[in-house]
């Protein structure tokens, strides 16, 4: 269950890379039978984006002190990024077939002290923003141009930590921290906008000090622009970019039904969920 060697990164679109990512997390869902698969299927655009647009890495030196640091608050998307990873070359794509065994690099949650390029341990939602407060402020105190990123769910905003984070980075002028806020108005109970509705977001996200963008979080396009004007804005103030996105984006039969914050995919599923992605494929 492995894909074809990765191409040169400048021979691969973003499109398509966004489809391997899709690719590998269902590979690594059917290992299991199970996963946040719908929350990697609609985030996998952001990811693609991020590694292969805007991110300063080098693949083969995870822990290299020049790279922007992606933070990975939402623990349970740790299938997204592991594909990411693989995508990137950070991972092997050989360790695929160990996702959320004994002994993996890959738990089921993002745990940062046994996965390459996973900057901290997600799962206590809530806490990713004011970890990436004290890098961005540590970066800074050593004189870095480096950026941080943290991802993290529509589900946090109704945390009071998150808040409390972005007074502080706006407080700091943290122009070196860019929030991305995955908006599939779902969780565990429900609705996102239906357990503690947080519009009008961006307004919300101003009024606290931010520049705020909100996108089409599966144009990629529409994000490699927010992240651009994100990463170039000249004001010393911290960025968000909300990116509306579509669980299960990219396997229609997914999509269409009543999706839930733990997708069900049935065992005969996941071959057929493949085949259907495999339609869509781009150049």
């Amino acid at each position: 269950m492995s894909d074809a060697a990765t191409a040169p990164l400048s021979n691969v679109s973003l499109d398509r890379r966004a489809w391997n990512i899709r690719r590998k997390a269902l590979l690594m869902g059917e290992v299991q039978g199970q996963g946040y698969i719908g929350q990697a299927l609609g985030v996998a655009d952001v990811l693609a984006v991020s590694y292969f647009h805007a991110l300063n890495h080098r693949p083969h030196d995870p822990e290299w002190e020049g790279r922007d640091r992606f933070l990975l608050s939402i623990g349970h998307y740790a299938i997204a990024l592991y594909a990411a990873l693989m995508e990137a070359g950070i991972l092997p794509e050989e360790e695929l077939e160990t996702y959320g065994m004994d002994d993996s690099r890959m738990p089921m949650s993002g745990m940062a002290a046994y996965t390459p390029g996973m900057e901290i341990t997600g799962g206590s939602l809530g806490h990713g923003l004011g970890i990436g407060v004290g890098m961005a402020l540590g970066l800074r105190q050593k004189g870095s141009k480096s950026f941080v990123y943290n991802l993290m769910s529509d589900g946090e905003l109704g945390e009071g930590s998150t808040w409390e984070a972005a007074m502080s980075a706006a407080h700091h002028d943290l122009g070196n921290l860019i929030c991305i806020v995955d908006f599939n108005d779902q969780q565990a109970d429900g609705p996102s906008t239906k357990m503690l509705c947080s519009e009008p977001l961006t307004e919300k996200w101003q009024a606290f000090g931010w520049h705020a963008q909100r996108v089409d979080g599966n144009d990629i396009p529409a994000l490699v622009a927010a992240f651009d004007a994100a990463r170039a804005l000249p004001d010393a103030k911290p960025r968000v970019i909300i990116c509306d996105t579509r669980m299960c984006k990219g396997v229609p039969f997914l999509e269409n039904r009543e999706i839930t914050h733990f997708v069900r995919v049935e065992p005969d599923e996941w071959a057929r969920a493949l085949d259907v992605l495999e339609q869509g494929k781009p150049q």
